[in-house]
């Protein structure tokens, strides 16, 4: 009976006995030509998947700059979306704080596992495509070459280089977490230490009026502009490690009553205060510091696709009410703080500093779950993610309409 290239043997089987054998040619010859192509198909894609994992990891934690990676954003948005539904559980905001203190720790270092994995992936496609395995013996190279365990012998020689390259893959992708780590938590400490020795001038949770009738009572309001100039380089540092180490920004502070976000909002509505309502020279430290602030607060938005009118008018709403305002001033004139006269003009001037900042800082508030505090965390939108894609201008660009520096 032929056995040859183009036969097969078919059996014909009827109740457990065999009625027939013959030989019959093949159906399809072009199947070892299908066959191939499915085979260079799926290299191609397994190369693919590795080349794009390897992009992601340079995206996030090699390049020096805030660059979006979508793989990198996805694996936040899935840990998001669960750690919500651990919140929506949550009876306080105590509760809630503990379960978002393990969102950023636990979610970086669940990123290095789906790079693992996809590598792993990407790599039993080109093993398979390779033609010395199936696809379990294509999973078991790719797994024991990955985790650099051995055990699965090359081969041939192409086997061996792949092997190498994956184990060498492996090796890198571990090795960035590592790095990673320390200068994520340097950079968190540099950021805390700011927002620590807020709560002595500002109170906890921080706040902009409190901050200026503090430094009233001491007698040191002549000392305010040197902590504007620390602040300015506080917002510099920030918006340089919030876009290029992206899981700073949901690193929380280690106490629940403290963020970054509501440290920076106290910071510029302190300065804006002072600048348009408390009845003393021009400072030129505070307005830059509202300016260093704005732009590291939008930088970060645009980073996390947060919309926003880079040319505000000074006349736009903001999310503070005049009735909190001219409460504002009541507190700080009982404190014995000399205010303008035109209390109209104040509102208007304030209007014009805190627009700048306003839409960027509440957002920021409900991206972070920010505790309570006055004019920034209490009014956000309590949004997981943003809804608006970015717009692509220049954070920096000057305005006639805004009130600038």
């Amino acid at each position: 009976m032929p056995r040859g290239r183009g036969y097969r043997i078919v059996r014909v089987w009827r109740a457990g006995h065999q009625l027939e054998v013959y030989p019959e040619a093949r159906a399809c010859e072009h199947k070892p030509v299908l066959l191939l192509l499915v085979r260079v198909l799926l290299a191609l894609l397994g190369a693919g998947l590795v080349v794009s994992t390897l992009l992601s990891s340079i995206r996030s934690f090699v390049l020096p700059r805030g660059v979006s990676d979508r793989l990198l954003g996805g694996i936040f948005r899935v840990s998001r979306a669960l750690f919500e539904l651990r919140t929506k559980r949550a009876h306080s905001y105590a509760d809630r704080d503990r379960a978002m203190a393990m969102y950023a720790p636990l979610t970086l270092l669940v990123v290095p596992a789906v790079w693992l994995v996809l590598v792993w992936l990407g790599y039993s496609g080109i093993f398979w495509a390779e033609g010395q395995h199936g696809w379990r013996a294509a999973l078991v190279a790719s797994g024991s070459s990955l985790l650099t365990l051995g055990f699965a012998a090359p081969a041939s020689f192409p086997e061996a280089l792949l092997i190498f390259s994956e184990a060498a893959i492996g090796l890198m992708l571990v090795a960035l977490l590592i790095a990673y780590l320390p200068a994520i938590y340097a950079a968190w400490a540099r950021r805390e230490e700011r927002v620590a020795l807020l709560e002595v001038r500002a109170g906890s949770p921080p706040s902009a009026v409190e901050m200026l009738v503090r430094y009233h009572r001491i007698g040191r309001m002549d000392r305010l502009s040197t902590d504007w100039e620390q602040w300015e380089v506080w917002f510099a540092n920030i918006e340089e490690s919030h876009t290029s180490l992206s899981a700073l920004a949901f690193f929380r502070s280690p106490r629940p009553e403290r963020s970054w976000v509501t440290a920076a909002g106290a910071v510029l509505d302190a300065a804006a205060l002072h600048l348009s309502t408390v009845d003393v020279p021009f400072d030129a430290a505070a307005a830059l510091c509202i300016r260093a602030g704005f732009i590291a607060l939008r930088r970060i938005a645009e980073f996390f696709d947060i919309a926003y009118e880079p040319n505000p008018r000074p006349d736009d709403d903001i999310s503070v009410g005049r009735d909190e305002f001219d409460d504002a001033c009541d507190r700080l004139a009982e404190a014995g703080l000399a205010l303008r006269p035109d209390r109209d003009q104040a509102w208007r001037d304030f209007v014009g500093w805190r627009v700048n900042y306003d839409v960027v800082l509440v957002s920021l508030a409900g991206l972070t779950r920010a505790p309570q505090a006055p004019w920034s965390s209490d009014r956000s939108l309590r949004r997981p993610s943003a809804v608006a894609a970015k717009t692509g201008r220049r954070p920096d660009a000057k305005s006639p309409r805004s009130r600038r520096t």
